[in-house]
């Protein structure tokens, strides 16, 4: 049987029409924003003009995220969902028809209206459209459909671009007619799909809705930053709006000056754009392979420098004019370096990808259901600030500064890096999870079985595993979808660096009555309380490593545990990691030779929940089963 991938719900009516909602608003507000500049040079407006429209169109769109991001946030946590999207599909063909009229009357001002109500709509389906995932899509495949939503988001935006700016070149005189047209069918067709999304319940059915934009965007803010981990990975999406808004605004500056492409052309341009773009949708689509199907964060570290180094060699590939000038995109693949920066680019993308797509499902999986679209409208507040930043900071640079293009890529690759370490140094979690992510998939090669169908996706439940090596947790964690609480061995949590890992992955460390009765004591304390708050502990019932490769007794330890809180067991069981160089297989100094075999093949194994009922002795049978004779 094949492996589950994101794919397959392009196939399934729980995330196809919405897939196709989103793509098709992306695509539809780019070919609008494109078609007026189009129109602009069809009217034959001078330098100055179309100056002025390029200074305010952007601000009009932008400032309904402002104004009403924190309105539609609440909106969206009361109403149910499909009803919301419908309504503002709804508002799209309105809006549209409006726009129609402006293109058709050649109307300049109406356009603009047309714009700032295509904002207020924008910011109206913010909200729906990250929030409304967690109630579609399992925890396991979060990664995966947030990988495709960006993917699409970002080929949508490019299509949208190069479809509105060929109107107008290729339509003629028939220019305002066709943009008009296809901008409404476009409209009318997003709607027709958005009926055909399931039912989604609201978050929140009983929220009174506060109509003050002030105090209730100060209000999402504060919501949004009760959790450390949330808060950060908002600040984090943000960032990503910052660095991917000052790429995309010098890319037509730099594809002039920098590649050499032909003045007044933007077919460099657009290249330029084309490969970033499929960068960031193969760096998201990516995600879920190099997760395992979890919440991965150790991927936003490898991301972020992997912008800044791709950003790096693209500035010192070219850090100053193109040799020659006047290039078609023929002419200039034809150049020396080209491949170079081609790649550049693509990486850039690629690392942009695996940088956001993590952060999204972060926050996705760590918020309340009844609060994830107050959340997400503070996302959108947050990330409309530093969209308006990332303009400051060009135009300041660039106009004030004297900067060139390719000084501003080498002051954000350097920005980018600082901004990460400074992310990463206040919240360990994402630091840590990329360390034993890196460790766990240069290591091994894991093959998963059950573990997808019988955790649960929410609630609490007790994990039980046989324990066979010291990196038995860290393996554990990187398949288990969800967060885990592991109880361990006082003296492996100790084990230096494990023991900063272990301790930032909020494990619980144990020992025997003999040696800390006191310590024991707050282990089960903690293990109920997790519990109680409806989490997963993982708990190794040996009590020790296997010292001959064999299943130890299980201890009574997880019968007190369950006593004192009943909730579903989990059995599971490693199989492989005897031959590993961190079992006990081998002396100290053994271990610390070459492991035996890289990349060698391991498998957890995963069965049905069993009853809180369930003794020691009966979880063992279980954990013995399962692990067979795979040792």
């Amino acid at each position: 049987m094949s492996a589950p991938n994101q794919f397959a719900l392009l196939r399934q009516r729980r995330f196809a029409p919405y897939f196709l909602v989103q793509a098709l608003g992306a695509f539809n507000d780019n070919v609008y924003r494109q078609a007026i500049i189009g129109l602009l040079f069809w009217l034959g407006l001078d330098a100055d003009q179309r100056g002025l429209y390029a200074t305010l169109a952007p601000a009009i769109f932008i400032a309904p995220y402002f104004l009403f991001s924190a309105i539609a946030g609440q909106v969206a946590d009361k109403l149910e969902k499909q009803r919301l999207i419908v309504i503002t599909t709804a508002m799209e063909i309105g809006i549209m028809s409006l726009a129609a009229v402006g293109f058709v009357s050649q109307n300049l001002p109406l356009l603009l209206v047309a714009l700032f109500a295509t904002g207020v709509q924008s910011t109206l389906f913010g909200p729906v459209k990250y929030s409304v995932l967690p109630a579609i899509l399992k925890p396991e495949e979060l990664t995966g459909g947030n990988g495709l939503v960006e993917m699409g988001t970002s080929i949508s935006i490019l299509c949208g671009m190069i479809t509105g700016g060929l109107i107008f070149y290729l339509a003629g005189e028939q220019g305002p007619v066709v943009a008009a047209t296809a901008i409404v069918l476009l409209a009318v067709a997003g709607n027709l799909v958005a009926r055909l999304i399931p039912r989604l319940p609201a978050g929140e059915p009983g929220l009174r809705i506060g109509w003050n934009p002030l105090p209730e965007s100060l209000r999402a803010l504060r919501l949004a930053k009760q959790q450390l981990a949330v808060r950060n990975a908002i600040l984090g999406v943000s960032w990503f709006w910052f660095f991917g808004t000052i790429i995309t605004s010098l890319l037509p500056v730099w594809a002039e000056r920098n590649l050499g492409g032909v003045a007044d052309s933007s077919l460099l341009y657009i290249a330029a754009l084309a490969l970033f773009s499929i960068g960031t949708g193969a760096g998201s689509l990516l995600c879920e392979k190099l997760s395992g199907r979890t919440v991965e964060i150790g991927l936003v570290p490898l991301g972020a420098f992997g912008m800044s180094a791709f950003l790096l060699d693209l500035y010192f590939a070219r850090p100053g004019a193109a040799p020659v000038g006047g290039l078609q995109l023929a002419d200039f693949l034809a150049q020396p370096g080209s491949t170079r920066i081609i790649i550049d680019l693509l990486g850039i993308g690629f690392a942009t990808g695996l940088f956001v797509v993590p952060l999204f499902a972060l926050i996705q999986s760590r918020t309340p259901n009844n609060q994830m679209a107050r959340v997400f409208a503070a996302l959108n507040i947050q990330n409309s600030g530093f969209i308006v930043a990332a303009a400051g900071v060009g135009l300041l640079t660039q106009q004030l500064l004297g900067w060139s293009a390719p000084q501003l890529l080498l002051a954000l690759a350097i920005a980018n890096a600082l901004v990460a370490v400074w992310i990463f140094s206040i919240v360990p979690e994402f630091a840590m999870r990329f360390a034993s992510w890196l460790m766990v998939r240069t290591l091994y090669r894991l093959r998963v079985e059950g573990v997808e169908e019988h955790v649960p996706d929410e609630g609490a439940a007790v994990l039980v595993c046989n324990h066979v090596s010291y990196m038995d947790a860290l393996i554990l964690a990187a398949v288990i979808p969800r967060p885990v609480r592991f109880v361990m061995y006082y003296r492996i949590f100790n084990i230096p660096f494990m023991r900063w890992i272990f301790r930032t992955a909020r494990a619980i460390p144990i020992a025997s009555p003999k040696e800390d009765a006191a310590l024991m004591q707050r282990a089960f304390d903690s293990v109920d309380q997790a519990l109680a708050n409806g989490e997963l502990v993982l708990i190794f019932p040996e009590g020790k490593l296997t010292a001959d490769g064999q299943i130890n007794p299980f201890k009574s330890g997880v019968e007190k545990i369950l006593a004192r809180r009943p909730v579903p067991v989990v059995p599971m069981a490693l199989r492989g990691m005897w031959a590993s160089m961190w079992s006990r297989r081998d002396s100290r100094l053994g271990r610390m030779r070459v492991p035996r075999r890289l990349r060698a093949r391991i498998e957890v194994i995963a069965q049905a929940p069993l009853p809180a009922s369930s003794t020691a002795a009966e979880l063992e049978a279980c954990v013995r089963g399962l692990r067979g004779e795979h040792a």
